[in-house]
């Protein structure tokens, strides 16, 4: 345990809960989880209070393609309630887990799961420039139809078409007084799940969800500035952040600061766009409202990585 820290905000990627194409089924997911909760159940012993925020990606496109293929009997599921779902179901496995590994371990502690509302912006600008794909692909002829049901539509790297979606900032964590109170009561909570369902504010005040998905890394961090927690502890699927990832010169990190990140960031070529840029700007937010410690790893080196042995560290 690092000392003088206690609160923790931990995002972990909804393809972590996913081994491979072999391994899909909700059995194969739950057992994912059991591996990701045992990482986790040791730093709540060691006295950390934690709130886990989880991907939710596959899952969702899961949802969409059984909504698509029963459309000529059932109606189709908006993303929202998409969102809705993956977070009870994931949660769920996570929650279950987690309580099991910690009555085993002899710790007393609660585990919850909050379905969480994150409001967004209607005048966010991510709503003229839906980019984030989602679901199944698509010939032609079917995109057509979609974009004149109203879908936003565009080509996917040759492979097709898909719909796209916008990913608009989040701006506040419905929830958080309620996540708060658990927290303070001694509960582990589950929220945030998948960066939140995405809700605008209408002229009236009342909320209403809309078609978007949120990125979970950004979402985590804004939670970990609104609950002021020290540690933002990203896990994902390598050890280390690197520098010109995947190429012979690659160069591992170890500890940056801050103004290092942004410089990194700002190189345009370490960090890929729809994988570590988002972690790293989600760091970015997270120290610069306050935080105290960034940490990136892989599950398995969670313990180590909090111990400052292992995985990747961005300090102010």
């Amino acid at each position: 345990m690092t000392t003088g820290m206690s609160r923790a905000v931990v995002a972990i990627g909804g393809n972590s809960l996913i081994k491979d194409t072999d391994h899909q089924t909700v059995e194969d997911q739950y057992q994912a989880a059991s591996e990701t909760t045992s990482h986790l159940a040791p730093l709540i012993e060691a006295g950390w209070d934690i709130v886990i925020v989880h991907g939710n990606g596959p899952q969702v496109g899961f949802i969409l393609r059984r909504s698509e293929l029963a459309a000529h009997e059932l109606h189709e599921v908006p993303l929202d309630a998409c969102g809705a779902d993956t977070q009870g179901a994931i949660g769920y496995a996570l929650q279950q887990n987690l309580q099991n590994d910690l009555r085993r371990m002899g710790v007393p502690k609660r585990v919850v799961t909050i379905v969480t509302q994150v409001e967004v912006d209607a005048d966010d600008p991510a709503f003229a420039n839906p980019s984030k794909p989602i679901g199944s692909f698509m010939d032609a002829a079917k995109a057509e139809e979609r974009r004149s049901a109203g879908w936003a539509v565009a080509e996917d790297a040759g492979r097709g078409w898909r719909r796209v979606v916008a990913s608009p900032l989040p701006q506040r964590i419905v929830e958080l007084d309620t996540i708060a109170a658990l927290l303070d009561s001694g509960a582990t909570v589950i929220a945030v799940g998948g960066g939140g369902i995405p809700v605008v504010a209408q002229p009236n005040g009342d909320l209403r969800g809309v078609p978007a998905v949120i990125d979970k890394d950004r979402a985590a961090a804004l939670l970990g500035i609104s609950l002021g927690a020290d540690l933002l502890l990203i896990s994902t699927g390598v050890e280390k952040v690197a520098l010109y990832f995947g190429q012979p010169d690659q160069v591992d990190l170890d500890e940056i600061t801050m103004v290092q990140a942004k410089a990194y960031l700002a190189e345009g070529i370490h960090f890929a766009k729809g994988s570590m840029a988002p972690k790293i700007e989600a760091a970015i937010s997270f120290l610069d409202g306050g935080g105290d410690l960034v940490i990136i790893t892989d599950p398995e080196h969670i313990g180590e990585a909090v111990a400052g042995i292992a995985g990747t560290r961005i300090v102010p």
